[in-house]
Order: C-alpha cells, then sequence, then structure tokens
C-alpha cells in the first residue's frame, strides 16, 4: 500500500534541489564564517548570499533578514526582543487566542515579567475581528502579534488590514507569524507595514533547524542569547553554512512555485472539504468563502472520538495525518483553537489537520477521501450531535 503522506503543514520532504545545494556545501565549504582566511571568507559569502536570495524572495533588504534555527526561535526572539527592548514606551501587548504555542507561550511568559497581553478572540471560522482590536489598543500598547495563516485551522488572518491599522501608530509594532504562509500566499512586508515576520525552513520543503525572522530596519530588538556578534548580535553562534544555502533555496524555490502551488493545493482541498461534507459524523471546521482559508490545509472534527484514534485509524488506510498541530498533537486537551472558534468540547478534543502540497495528485486525494469514507463508516457515529453547530 502507497503511503499518502498528508501532513505538510508540519513538516515537509526536502526538495532534492535543495539536498543538491547542501551536498555541494558540505563536501565543499567547511569554513566558520567568521574566520578571516580564505576558506572563512569562501563560507561568508555563501552566508550573505543565502541572505540577499531570502530578502530578494519575500521583498526587503538583505540587512533586515537575521537566520535563526527555525520559526520558534523567530517569534520568540521577535516577541521577547521586541517587549523587553521598548518596555520604556509601554507594558501593552496584542495578540490573539489562536497563535501557535511558540507565540502564546512567548506572551505568557511576558504576563509574568508584567507585561499586560490582549488575547483576542476569533469568529467562528477562525478569524480576528479588526473591530475588537482597534478597541483594544492603547496609548502603551507597544507590539501586536497576529499570524498570517493559522496553523492548525488554515484560516487567513487580515494582516494587510492589521498593517493599515497600525499605520498611524508608529510606536505599535507589527509581528507576523508567517510559517505556514511563506512560499505559499502573497505577503507584502513593507507595503503591509509589518515590522517583524517570521518564517522557518522546513515548511518549504528545506532543512529543519533552520528560519529567518525579517526585522525591518530601525527595528531594534533584546538579543534572547549572549555570545558572538554573528546577525548583529541578534543571534550569536557559528552559522550552520549549508543549512542557510538550502533555505535560499527552498525560499527562492517556493517563491517561484507559489502561483501553481495555490491552483493545485485548491483544487486538491475542495475536494476534501466536498467530501467531509458528505460524512454526517464529521465537522468541517473553517470558513467555505473563497480565499478565507490557505489551498493546503483541511481540518475537520469527529465529535465524540478522539483526535487520537482518527489518526490511528487513517493511517492503517495507508494516510498520515496530525491531531491538531503537530506541536501539540498527543495531548487529551482540548483545542485551544477550536475552543476560541466556539466549538463544543466534543469536537475540540477531535480535530485532524489535513495538509499538503504541490506533489499530491487527484489520484491521492480521491484516496484519501476513499480512506475518510471507510473511516467514518467503520467508527460509527458515536454521538447524535455531530450535526449541531455545523460550519456552514
Amino acid at each position: 500500500m502507497k503511503l499518502i503522506y498528508m501532513d505538510y503543514a508540519a513538516t515537509t520532504p526536502m526538495d532534492e534541489e535543495v539536498i543538491g545545494a547542501m551536498t555541494q556545501v558540505m563536501r565543499s565549504h567547511y569554513g566558520n564564517p567568521s574566520s578571516l582566511h580564505r576558506v572563512g571568507v569562501e563560507a561568508e559569502k555563501l552566508v550573505q548570499r543565502s541572505r540577499e536570495t531570502i530578502a530578494a524572495a519575500v521583498g526587503v533588504l538583505s540587512s533586515e533578514i537575521r537566520f535563526t534555527s527555525g520559526g520558534t526561535e523567530s517569534n520568540n526572539l521577535a516577541i521577547l526582543g521586541a517587549a523587553r527592548r521598548y518596555r520604556s514606551r509601554g507594558a501593552h501587548l496584542i495578540t490573539t487566542q489562536v497563535e501557535h504555542a511558540s507565540v502564546y507561550e512567548a506572551f505568557r511568559l511576558l504576563e509574568g515579567e508584567g507585561f499586560r497581553v490582549t488575547y483576542l478572540g476569533v469568529d467562528e471560522t477562525g478569524a480576528v475581528r479588526l473591530d475588537e482590536l482597534e478597541a483594544a489598543l492603547t496609548e502603551d500598547t507597544i507590539l501586536v502579534s497576529v499570524m498570517a495563516v493559522n496553523n492548525e485551522m488554515g484560516r487567513i488572518q487580515p494582516i494587510e488590514e492589521i498593517g493599515r491599522l497600525l499605520k498611524s501608530r508608529p510606536r505599535t509594532l507589527f509581528h507576523v507569524d508567517a510559517v505556514q504562509a511563506v512560499g505559499k500566499l502573497p505577503l507584502q512586508p513593507k507595503g503591509w507595514g509589518i515590522d517583524l515576520l517570521s518564517a522557518a525552513a522546513h515548511k518549504l520543503h528545506g532543512p529543519k533547524g533552520t528560519g529567518f525572522l525579517y526585522c525591518r530596519e530601525g527595528v531594534e530588538l533584546q538579543p534572547l542569547l549572549a555570545g558572538g556578534g554573528q546577525e548583529d548580535g541578534l543571534r550569536p553562534g557559528t552559522e550552520n553554512v549549508p543549512a542557510l544555502v538550502g533555505m535560499a533555496k527552498a525560499v527562492r524555490l517556493a517563491v517561484e512555485r507559489q502561483e501553481a502551488f495555490a491552483a493545485h493545493t485548491s483544487s486538491l482541498r475542495r475536494k476534501l472539504v466536498e467530501r467531509i461534507g458528505t460524512l454526517e459524523a464529521l465537522r468541517y471546521n473553517g470558513s467555505r468563502q473563497s480565499g478565507e482559508m490557505a489551498p493546503h490545509i483541511v481540518h475537520f472534527s469527529y465529535p465524540g472520538m478522539k483526535s487520537e484514534v482518527l489518526v490511528y485509524a487513517l493511517e492503517q488506510q495507508g494516510v498520515c495525518v496530525s491531531a491538531r498541530s503537530a506541536c501539540s498533537s498527543g495531548t487529551e486537551r482540548p483545542s485551544r483553537v477550536l475552543e476560541a472558534m466556539g466549538a463544543p468540547y466534543a469536537a475540540a478534543v477531535s480535530g485532524v489537520r489535513l495538509s499538503f502540497s504541490l506533489r499530491e495528485t487527484a489520484e491521492d486525494i480521491e484516496r484519501v477521501c476513499e480512506a475518510l469514507t471507510r473511516v467514518a463508516r467503520e467508527l460509527g457515529s458515536v454521538t447524535a450531535e455531530p450535526q449541531k453547530g455545523r460550519r456552514s
């Protein structure tokens, strides 16, 4: 039985071109970029070229790209670094109830340091309400952090509109967790008023343990680590040159393929959502409006059935999916995201995420649909309430 991997929002297989680029660097360029001799200088040139490639792909200056170990570090550096650096301006921060754990827990940490945090709710599709954000802003608000695409649900947030709202507030920084958006959806950090933007290579067929943070020129951050002067002192430590080259290649390829990615995955998504809608036991989560959901993520619940049971049952059918997000799966707590959307407990503990890429075919998705049908039929209707409050 061919295994169908449907967990691309958790991580992606590396692209062959990325592997080739990294292999060449590992074989030929072993120098420390901080060394002054020729071997070090050659390595430093590769680091700088990678920075320039990523900057060009996302439309920013190369001097505004900071390399990190991934999305979690990028988010922590942006949030903790900005809040602590600009505390003299105020102590109020705004984020949402549906952020990735690396954002949500960073704000919880700052609450322990005396900051006041407003956690915005979302509507039943998972979207932030702009009027509630505007009402939450105060003269002491120094940072707003809203993700571009929810990693669990796939809901696209109104980032451009939020940037426009904050345009008249130069003392309030705007951070965007774009881990699920870079290379998949249009992003304009400069045009949308974004000050800080996080990304990770392994969501884009690049290497794990590598990411970047866009930090707008003029924005200062307090470092999380002490040590050397790499990344302008923000991220000390010897650079992982092969991984940075691989990330640059992955980002460039993803942006080049972005239009094809959106068209292809949107078609696959429609088929999955249609099939879920025919299965009485399943509850689709999210918006049905065109353009409001990321094209590569579909989320549903089976109220009354634990999500881990569904994950196992689908794997027996040759389909790999996630229970919630990879960073929170394995727990029996209800999904924080689904709860914020107003889902009942039975639905909030039974969420399943399917995510895919350019590599999946229509035939693959048909097999996934058949697997969903078989699993729903074999597990049976375990509750009389799945149809109540179904998303429309």
